[in-house]
């Protein structure tokens, strides 16, 4: 069964911009993952300041075996660190992971 991960990263007012900057550096490293279903990220709208990173998967197991993986720590590591650099400061202040399930809804059909 499908489950939804939304890592939920509230960001300074003015450092949105760097997270989506950080996020479209390392745009599709994720792809190749098995069980790997999608990722969006969304900008906040409105005046609130969290942004959420969206992903599915084919099941917990997929997701645990992710972020066990060496491809998990390689992305998380800032472009600088992956060229030998220092690693910049973070963008976030304050992130927590939602976990869920389909539920309903409507759109294209997933297994």
């Amino acid at each position: 069964m499908t489950i939804v991960k939304i890592n939920a990263i509230t960001v300074p007012a003015d450092s949105g911009d760097e997270l989506a900057r950080r996020f479209a550096a390392r745009a599709g490293a994720v792809d190749s993952q098995d069980g790997f279903e999608g990722f969006e990220l969304l900008r906040p709208s409105d005046e609130r300041t969290t942004w959420l990173v969206v992903t599915r998967w084919r099941d917990e197991e997929a997701f645990q075996a992710w972020v066990a993986s060496p491809a998990f720590a390689h992305g998380h590591r800032s472009a600088a660190e992956r060229d030998g650099e220092p690693a910049q400061p973070p963008v976030g202040v304050h992130s927590e992971v939602w976990s869920y399930v389909p539920a309903g809804g409507s759109g294209p059909t997933r297994q």
